[in-house]
């Protein structure tokens, strides 16, 4: 048996229970014995941006795309296909490849035990074949001119584009037609040894389960070695954007855009947490639909209800955007561009200041309802070295001075670009 250690988190209502294999795996178990349903996320700290890696001393560079490649690719099993097998057995199976991670999950109401036990099989045994890899070119190739004829997508790409000079993060996740076709079957296997190794990955079960049925189930399945550590190379990426403004037209009804600040790269450790909570917080106060400047572009017509905004961390980098609809992106870019600086003159409205964070912190406690976030946050805060729901408590030690330091740090006009989709008639 497996000792497991066990934090109680009283603010918030949970306990979770957690180890480590002697593989290497990381494992969390959230046991709530009075839900019907079950949830199973299974993730490695591999995604997108991860095409070039050091192994031993061996510098590899891989295809753009190959991760979300991996992914897609992971389901096929030597009896047939993974999928089918679990919700043949009754669970949601699914997965998806974000820049820095890959996760496979599903639910279920009954026969979890089993649907483990496929989950982990299949993601740590690869089959591939040349021909069915040459197949699969066609169909995810057909995926991503499906994506570039999104303005939605091309208008955040072309934004990661202008802001960044070096990391991969500039590239779409899933990669090009051309650099797509360059993927093998040996690429896929090599890939999946890199990155599919215990040590690099994480399962995290929440639900009606027992702890130590989730290990037993880990050791038996799952290799018994640990993988080698990789080293990943992301660029000397520099402080200054790579272009201030990016414009295409497309067969939209009004124009769109979004508007980047490259932002100062997030810590690791509980520091990186204490920046995530600090940046959704100034970007709430900042454009957030309660904000004054909200209200005020709004009544000018400036914006509609598709207006807002996130601040995001990856590896090395971090950045944040606003954006939406709107007949002139310019005057909205100036306008926040002026806010952020009125903040830092004079600082943040108290009642304002408090009514944000009690919202924010709502809405952290409401998502604790979803078996899926409670997943997610342990396990983005394992693979950035914090604890995901140790959150509670930060809130209280942020203040209006830190907000109004974030402003004054990444909000910066050398550091922003403007993305933007004007409607094609505009370009003829």
């Amino acid at each position: 048996m497996i000792d497991m250690k066990t934090t109680h988190y009283p603010r918030i209502g949970e306990t979770v229970k957690e180890t480590v294999l002697p593989n290497g795996l990381q494992v969390y178990v959230v046991e709530k014995p009075e839900y019907a349903k079950s949830y199973a996320f299974f993730a490695t700290r591999y995604g997108g941006m991860d095409t070039r890696f050091d192994i031993d001393g061996t510098m590899t560079d891989t295809p753009a795309g190959i991760a979300h490649y991996l992914e897609h690719k992971m389901f096929d099993t030597e009896e047939g296909n993974a999928l089918q097998d679990l919700a043949c057995n009754g669970a949601e199976p699914n997965a998806y490849t974000s820049n820095a991670i890959t996760a496979y999950y599903f639910d279920c109401t009954h026969g979890f035990a089993e649907n483990l036990k496929i989950l982990l099989s299949f993601v740590s045994i690869p089959y591939f074949t040349e021909e069915s890899v040459a197949k699969e070119q066609g169909i995810i190739g057909q995926e991503i001119r499906m994506i570039e004829d999104n303005p939605g997508w091309q208008i955040y790409t072309r934004m990661m584009q202008a802001l960044y000079v070096e990391n991969p993060a500039r590239t779409s996740i899933a990669g090009s037609i051309e650099s797509i076709s360059h993927i093998t079957a040996q690429t896929l296997y090599d890939c999946h040894k890199a990155f599919y190794n215990p040590a690099n990955m994480v399962l995290t079960v929440v639900g009606n389960v027992a702890a130590q049925d989730v290990v037993n189930i880990a050791m038996d399945v799952l290799p018994k070695e640990a993988g080698k550590t990789v080293a990943r190379d992301y660029g000397d990426e520099p402080m200054t954007v790579a272009q201030p403004e990016t414009t295409t037209h497309m067969e939209v009804s009004m124009p769109q855009f979004l508007i980047g600040y490259k932002c100062n790269p997030a810590p690791q450790g509980q520091a990186r947490l204490m920046s995530e909570l600090v940046g959704n917080l100034a970007s709430d106060i900042l454009i957030g639909e309660s904000s004054p400047l909200y209200q005020r572009l709004y009544e000018e017509g400036l914006i509609n209800g598709s207006f807002g905004g996130e601040y995001e961390t990856l590896p090395n980098i971090a950045y944040f955007y606003a954006g939406g609809d709107s007949q002139d992106p310019q005057a909205v870019m100036d306008a926040v561009q002026a806010e952020a600086e009125r903040l830092v003159r004079e600082g943040i409205d108290d009642e304002f200041y408090g009514q944000v964070c009690r919202a924010r912190y709502g809405d952290a406690i409401s998502g604790l309802n979803s078996l899926e976030n409670i997943a997610v946050s342990l396990t983005d805060g394992y693979f950035h070295g914090y604890n995901g729901l140790d959150f509670s408590h930060l809130y209280e030690q942020i203040t209006k001075e830190d907000i109004v330091a974030f402003y004054r740090d990444n909000i910066i006009s050398e550091r922003r670009v403007l993305s933007q989709i004007l409607p094609a008639q505009q370009g003829e």
